[in-house]
């Protein structure tokens, strides 16, 4: 049963797959601190304020004793848009990526070969004998 694991494990599209998941979690990251650190502050600039603070209030919240507010529920879309602009990021640069990839994969079809028998001379100079005759 483990010689079975170890082969399912070693074969070429897991590792690749593997692979593929790491690269892509650290790409993760680099999207995250390029929308978050240079995105969102651009488009906070567009709308006065910081970008993944921007929430709607659905709730007012009450005082309690110790004089903070509780109770209160925020719709935060401003998360979610830097999310949604986090996952456009990373698809068009997947889309990129898997374009190029292609693009060095394809391989050039041959052209087709000759049909084999006689060729289109051979072929007149019979009908011309023929026609002779």
């Amino acid at each position: 049963m483990l010689k079975e694991f170890k082969e399912f494990a070693m074969k070429g599209n897991l590792v690749d797959i593997a692979v593929g998941f790491v690269m892509g979690a650290a790409f993760n990251n680099v999207v995250a601190s390029f929308t978050g650190g240079i995105v969102s502050p651009l488009v906070g600039l567009i709308f006065n304020s910081d970008f993944k603070s921007l929430k709607f209030q659905l709730k007012e919240g009450e005082l309690n004793d110790a004089g903070e507010k509780v109770g209160e529920v925020f719709l935060e879309y401003g998360t979610f848009l830097t999310n949604v602009i986090d996952f456009i990021i990373v698809a068009f640069v997947m889309f990129m990526i898997v374009k190029g990839v292609n693009k060095i994969n394809k391989k050039e079809e041959p052209a087709p070969e000759a049909p084999a028998g006689p060729s289109e001379i051979d072929l007149l100079i019979e009908i011309r004998d023929s026609l002779k005759k």
